[in-house]
């Protein structure tokens, strides 16, 4: 029995894994752990997400090394944020406690910190932006598309509901990343990762402007130029209750193509998480990290 531990407890996403959790013969839902200090603390898990009671008391974050050594975890789910989930990882790291990630906004150094955990304490880990099954096939598909059409423009545009705090996604990046290392364009990368830093601090005042005393947020604006060779664009669509579409646009000339993902619920990325939290048990290194690819025998 694989013996698990997840994070975000009562948040949408983790009441789904743990749901799913329990209708898996070969899993049980042993630690459920909730932001610090939460006004969850001590209540049922499965009394919280409706799924009647299972005896695994939800709590703090405060006391996660103490409960993943108590009730001997085998892995930890974590779906929360890029702030929060650094440490987590850290912390099940140091207790030998195997880690499967769906995070999105790790920054190049909130993984350098992750990946140096994961090595020091040799435990195994996925970590994947999207777990989805059929966005992992997207990423195999634009991957082999990138150097047949790479005299095309290449555009990214990704859609998510209004609550969404990060942007682009993990998922528009993770594409973004795939096509420029295809086309041998890893300076654009390293210089991507530059701006990234520069926009944190720029970004309200950089992309908001009035038009007609509404307020205006652009991807690309003003007199920009004609559009270079080289450039891929990536453009980031907040609204309504979207779960995650995602399209990559290679625009030639008279024609174009368009491969796009469609996630129609969130149980897509559970359905993953699952698959990801028995590959990371039964396959996957110990000391590295794999990701769904990995999973799903589609290395990207």
């Amino acid at each position: 029995m694989i013996k698990i531990a997840v994070t975000g407890a009562g948040g949408r996403i983790s009441s789904k894994i743990i749901r799913n959790i329990l209708k898996q013969e070969d899993m049980e839902v042993v630690a459920a752990i909730g932001a610090p200090n939460t006004p969850l603390e001590g209540k049922d898990v499965g009394d919280v997400i409706g799924s009647g009671k299972i005896n695994v008391p939800i709590t703090g974050a405060e006391r996660l090394a103490p409960v993943l050594n108590e009730r001997k975890a085998d892995v930890l789910v974590d779906f929360t944020i890029a702030n929060s989930a650094v440490r987590t990882i850290q912390t099940a790291a140091e207790c030998g406690v195997n880690v499967v990630v769906g995070t999105t906004g790790l920054s190049n150094e909130q993984m350098a910190l992750i990946t140096e955990s994961i090595e020091e304490n040799n435990i195994k880990a996925v970590i994947s932006p999207n777990m989805a099954v059929g966005v992992n096939v997207f990423f195999k598909i634009i991957k082999d598309l990138a150097k047949t059409l790479s005299d095309c423009d290449i555009e990214i545009i990704e859609a998510h509901h209004k609550h969404k705090v990060d942007a682009p996604s993990g998922t528009a990046c993770k594409a973004y990343e795939i096509i420029a290392r295809e086309l041998e364009r890893v300076d654009e990368l390293e210089r991507a990762d530059e701006l990234e830093r520069e926009e944190e601090l720029e970004r309200e005042d950089d992309k908001l402007e009035k038009v007609n005393d509404v307020s205006c947020v652009c991807g690309r604006r003003g007199m920009v130029g004609a559009r270079s060779p080289g450039e891929i664009g990536v453009h980031a669509i907040r609204g309504g209750d979207i779960v995650g579409d995602h399209t990559v646009l290679f625009a030639g000339e008279g024609e174009r193509l368009e491969i796009t993902h469609r996630a129609g619920t969130r149980q897509a990325f559970v359905t993953g998480a699952i698959k990801a939290v028995r590959y990371v048990v039964t396959k996957a290194p110990e000391g590295k990290i794999s990701d769904m690819a990995d999973v799903l025998g589609l290395k990207v």
